[in-house]
């Protein structure tokens, strides 16, 4: 999750890890000391609730590079929330103040941040040839080079909870017609349908993959062609408001007021029998309720089951600037990342899944759920949507929710986004 989003303004939340050192480094955040080397590596990763799990695997690297090359290293992890953090990186990206190693997300960052000249080649790193052969292209610029190590690979769609599914005798649905009856049976049961949190603003953007995603493997398979080249428009994407409305007339309260980490307590409660979001909250989910049977399932936007597929994507990917000072240990550290002995543990712990050979862990059941459907030919791969779209599509889609905008409203943003972005990157 993967993982995706901004706004405005933030409050950029920092975090020093590791040991003191000297405060007087050189230009390159290098110093000499008595027993070695000390560097100081700067990490960038928009996903604070698993912190953690983050500071734990830091101070393994730590001890590694300590260990095995005598460098001291003191990592400054920069941890902001989803919404701020595209933002928040590209101003410190465009003002050459890069972090060492940053969080992007694989599909739809790092086409124009390659052509940007921001990220190193990494290629001829060793951790390209643990990579799954399903993984690779993912974070594979248009060039041919793999620039990122992934994260997080997604097979997403809603996710529900398989035990009031099974009291209320619910099947998981294939069409909207199917789904707009087991909404109906679950208020009759007095189960809230579906748990909303419209807070931050790439919640409602899930929206935006999910039915764009699908209608162009049906009737609208030229459609992210067509927008890029200014021939196109969101009027071909309807059902997204078919999707949203339903939803939003079946769901929980104050949804304005709900957040993601809310979100995640409230559905590992029982608040709400579905959510519109994907496994990348089961970490959270699992730690409001370690019991919970949830499942994951794609969310259906016509009548015709064949459209009713899983989004599959590589989200969270950690790429090196090709500006870091400290191109050495910032190697080191992706590398870490697919470590042969600490890798698989890791990755279990942040409950993502595997993405390279040497991951050994047994996969998750939402997991399973999902490969269900991606073997089943019933899956597609995450629309290549610019960033600003996607951005300003969480943004109309609140003002869509609150009533400030109308149907037409939203799809006009969205078009000027496209547009615009098009003048941009021509």
């Amino acid at each position: 999750m993967k993982v995706w989003k901004s706004v405005a303004s933030a409050v950029l939340v920092s975090v020093l890890l590791a040991g003191c050192g000297s405060n007087a480094g050189t230009d390159n955040g290098q110093e000499e000391s008595a027993s070695g080397s000390t560097v100081s590596l700067k990490v960038f990763v928009a996903q604070p609730r698993l912190k953690e799990h983050y500071d734990k695997y830091i101070e393994q690297f730590k001890a590694k590079e300590k260990a095995e090359k005598n460098i001291e290293v003191n990592v400054q992890l920069e941890m902001p929330p989803a919404d701020n953090a595209p933002q928040i990186l590209k101003t410190r990206l465009a003002s050459n103040d890069a972090p060492d190693v940053f969080a992007l997300h694989a599909v739809n960052e790092i086409p124009p941040f390659s052509k940007a000249g921001y990220l190193e080649d990494l290629s001829g790193q060793p951790f390209v040839d643990k990579l799954l052969d399903s993984v690779k292209p993912s974070v594979t610029d248009a060039g041919g080079k793999v620039v990122a190590v992934p994260l997080e690979t997604l097979s997403w769609g809603y996710l529900y909870n398989k035990d009031i599914f099974e009291e209320q005798g619910l099947e998981v649905p294939t069409t909207l017609t199917e789904m707009k009856a087991v909404v109906e049976k679950l208020k009759a049961a007095n189960i809230t349908p579906f748990e909303l949190s419209y807070k931050e603003s790439w919640i409602p953007q899930l929206f935006l993959p999910l039915t764009v995603g699908a209608l162009t493997q049906s009737e609208h398979k030229d459609f992210v062609d067509k927008m890029n080249q200014d021939q196109g428009s969101f009027s071909d994407m309807k059902a997204l408001f078919d999707v949203f409305d339903l939803v939003n007339a079946n769901g929980t309260d104050k949804a304005l007021e709900v957040g993601g980490d809310d979100g995640s307590a409230a559905f590992a409660s029982g608040n709400a029998a579905m959510w519109i979001q994907g496994p990348w909250f089961a970490e959270t989910i699992l730690k409001s309720n370690p019991d919970l049977n949830f499942g994951v399932a794609p969310m259906p936007i016509n009548d015709n089951p064949d459209d009713t597929k899983i989004n599959l994507s590589t989200s969270t990917s950690l790429a090196v600037s090709s500006s870091s000072k400290n191109k050495e240990v910032a190697l080191d550290f992706v590398n870490y990342i697919l470590d042969d002995k600490d890798s698989s543990a890791f990755y279990e712990a942040l409950k993502f899944n595997p993405v390279a050979k040497i991951h050994d862990f047994k996969s998750f059941p939402w997991v399973d759920d999902a490969q269900k459907y991606v073997s089943e030919g019933k899956a597609y791969q995450d629309p290549s949507i610019p960033q600003a779209v996607k951005d300003e599509s969480g943004k109309a889609l609140q003002g869509y929710y609150s009533g400030q905008l109308n149907q037409q409203q939203v799809i006009d943003a969205l078009d000027k986004a496209w547009k615009s972005y098009n003048k941009v990157n021509k």
